[in-house]
């Protein structure tokens, strides 16, 4: 994790950096399994490289959208591009979700029509791969709770590290057995471990998407907090919802005691204050409101209350 000073801009700079490393390791990845796979006729071997080809294309899609991310807001684009990440988050789930169907057609077809694989080749090639997909592991690691679109990539890099630990065991036990049905069982198993992995990003882009709160912030702790702050009488009408992962945002109606506008404005402050500070809030629209309104109303309202009316 980055330190709490750190500006958003520098972490995107360090996201970008991190991505072309992972883009180039992937790429020797692919193109090793790639070769192996064709020359040792392993369907589970070319069933991982289809997955790293997958990853490699994610990557270079999450690449991009950290690049877009550190593109200024504009008058028409107003909370800047930081919704592109989820985006490439959601693509890269589905793109994880089509390949996955790929590895059981070809799991089903090799496994009732079998055919002699080179185990010694398969298995060298996968130890390969094993170790560069930990190299990109590592390399995503730190960056993977501070962006859906960078854990998208990060998970891609683990399934190809689970996979290439399959096709080793795979190899293994073809070269001890001869049994020619391991290499698509071990396919097939392939398979649902990617689709796993696409159906929690798939869950979790499409949350954002759709403005749900946060996970791991409690509106009902939150209301309290607010709540018990200097001069508030009442929170209602509180939502919560993200642009982009650590990007949180809130809105909600804060009732106040008859207060001069200075003073509002001051509480205002404080409650923005403790919301980033403990619980990470980048933006919060805060609508103040006092409890009753006389003929005149208080200075917190924009218009005077007319007689017999009641505004709020």
């Amino acid at each position: 994790m980055h330190d709490e000073g750190t500006s958003p801009l520098e972490r995107l700079t360090h996201h970008a950096s991190r991505m072309k490393l992972a883009l180039t390791v992937t790429g020797i990845i692919l193109a090793a399994e790639l070769v192996g796979g064709y020359v040792s006729n392993s369907m589970a071997l070319l069933s991982d490289a289809g997955h790293v080809a997958t990853d490699f294309i994610a990557i270079l899609l999450v690449w991009f959208t950290v690049r877009m991310a550190r593109r200024p807001a504009t008058p028409e684009m107003t909370y800047g591009y930081h919704r592109w990440s989820i985006l490439a988050a959601v693509i890269n789930a589905l793109s994880l979700g089509g390949i996955s169907i790929a590895i059981f057609y070809g799991a089903i077809t090799r496994w009732f029509n079998p055919e002699p694989v080179e185990g010694g080749l398969m298995l060298g090639v996968a130890i390969i791969g094993l170790v560069a997909n930990l190299m990109v592991v590592r390399y995503l690691h730190s960056e993977a709770e501070e962006s859906l679109a960078v854990r998208s990539a990060f998970w891609h890099a683990m399934g190809d590290a689970l996979s290439s630990v399959g096709v080793i065991l795979a190899g293994i036990t073809l070269m001890l057995t001869g049994w020619l049905w391991v290499d698509p069982a071990m396919s097939f198993i392939i398979g649902l471990v990617v689709l796993v992995g696409a159906w929690r990003l798939l869950r979790e882009g499409l949350s954002v998407l759709l403005e749900a709160p946060p996970k791991h912030l409690s509106s009902q702790l939150i209301e309290r907090d607010m709540a018990t702050m200097e001069g508030v009488t009442g929170v209602h009408d509180l939502h919560m919802w993200s642009i982009a992962t650590g990007f949180n945002l809130l809105s909600c109606h804060l009732t106040l005691n008859d207060l001069p506008l200075s003073e509002g404005t001051r509480i205002m402050g404080n409650i923005r204050e403790m919301l980033h500070a403990k619980y990470g809030i980048a933006h919060a629209t805060l609508q103040l409101e006092c409890p009753s309104c006389e003929v005149t109303c208080c200075p917190l309202c924009p218009l005077p209350q007319e007689a017999g009316t009641d505004r709020h």
